[in-house]
């Protein structure tokens, strides 16, 4: 059976509703956008008839699928409802084209182009349906596909009761991208599930059980202002000790420099005045003991520039974000083993990727759910140039309906 229609007709009603996250607002969810989605996934749950349905004030959506047969695992689903805050529109205008194999015109008004050349990704998909972007937006592949994969799922079961499978539990949450705000907040006293899965990475056959350890670094430094005329000996410019601070840093350290299972550090954001500067920093680092050293070192650094500009206030706060997925896993590997199985199964080759970042997953894990992660089937997410093929996305919703199917035998 194909869901490939489904699959798009949900995947397009999801993806206009804008829903970009802002992590500035200090409130989950960041946005009224989310909000509105989960109202509307909320309503098509209750018209599945599923049971348990809740929508929190943070806009957190759970719900519960009761099982058909006994001694099945309970196995739990998580999608972001967000979509990345990036310096492009919040409003989505996607577009469904056949392609034919060159470069795709995204936007003739504007003259936005997707060209062959600079994304040689896109020639192993001639022939296929695909959607893109018009070019002035992310596509919100991440993590709409798994919000419509989820759904297609459910809805499949509801309407073929004859799938054997255990409690499947559900979870829509808000701001994953801003700092998987929804995961922390969670109530795994009501969601409970012997391991969960989110589907929030890239092409077909990607499956995620490390990620990054991640934490976020906030120096504030305070100086003294004088008149340049008069400043010898008072003038104490932050954005010098800024500057000072910043340099003691690795630059072979940085995103840019480093892949794989490099750790990285990345000054993000400079704001700065006469009399006040403000850093803020990203610390990543796959291996847990290296991690804790990045975050001693910043500590240390700070000491060092109290010493270096004693009239200088200095404070720094070291935030731990989330965590690596493997650092969680025991002695139970069956929800990554299934995966591999699943992927088997269907003559999918696996692609196993330490995630150069984190998903709801890393933060579940490590509150005590073993959360691994699978492909979308979309590519280029967080840019203009993120696409969808239809048919990356009905493998990766044949994954999900095997992955019930094995959990069941």
């Amino acid at each position: 059976m194909t869901f490939a229609k489904e699959l798009t007709e949900r995947f397009l009603r999801y993806v206009a509703i804008p829903s970009e996250s802002n992590g500035r607002a200090g409130v989950v969810p960041s946005s009224e956008g989310q909000r509105e989605l989960a109202r509307l996934l909320e309503a098509e749950l209750r018209e599945m008839g599923l049971e348990e349905i809740e929508l929190n004030e943070h806009a957190i959506l759970t719900a519960k699928l009761p099982g058909n047969k006994a001694g099945v695992p309970a196995i739990g689903w998580v999608a972001h409802l967000d979509t990345v805050p990036v310096a492009l529109s919040p409003e989505v205008h996607p577009q469904l084209i056949h392609y034919e194999g060159g470069d795709v015109c995204l936007n003739p008004e504007k003259d936005i182009w997707l060209r062959l050349a600079e994304h040689p990704e896109l020639g192993e998909y001639v022939g296929q349906d695909i959607v893109f972007t018009d070019g002035t937006s992310v596509l919100g592949a991440d993590d709409k596909a798994a919000i419509a994969n989820v759904m297609t799922m459910l809805s499949a079961l509801t309407a073929d009761p004859s799938i054997p499978h255990g409690d499947i539990r559900v979870a829509f949450v808000p701001d994953e991208e801003i700092g998987l705000c929804g995961a922390k907040l969670m109530d795994l006293e009501k969601w409970k599930v012997d391991y969960a899965y989110t589907i929030d990475c890239c092409s077909v056959g990607e499956i995620v059980y490390e990620t990054f350890n991640a934490g976020s670094v906030l120096i504030e430094i305070e100086g003294v202002t004088a008149h340049p005329m008069s400043a010898k000996g008072v003038l104490v410019n932050p954005l010098l000790v800024g500057a000072d601070i910043i340099a003691c840093f690795d630059r072979k350290q940085t995103p840019e420099h480093t892949d794989g299972k490099d750790g990285y550090w990345w000054f993000w954001s400079c704001e700065a005045n006469d009399s006040r500067c403000t850093l803020r920093m990203n610390i990543r680092d796959h291996d847990k003991a290296i991690y804790e050293a990045r975050k001693k070192y910043v500590l240390d650094v700070v000491d060092m520039m109290r010493v270096r500009h004693p009239r200088a206030k200095i404070d720094v706060s070291v935030t731990d974000v989330y965590g690596n997925i493997v650092d969680a896993l025991g002695d139970d590997r069956t929800p990554i083993d299934n995966l591999y199985k699943a992927a088997d199964e269907l003559g999918i080759t696996p692609k196993t990727i330490a995630m150069r970042g984190g998903t709801d997953g890393s933060v579940l894990s490590v509150r005590g759910i073993l959360t691994p992660n699978y492909f979308t089937g979309g590519l280029n997410f967080h840019s203009n140039a993120e696409f969808l093929p239809i048919p990356s996305l009905c493998k990766s919703h044949a994954m999900t309906m095997k992955l019930i199917e094995l959990a069941a035998r």
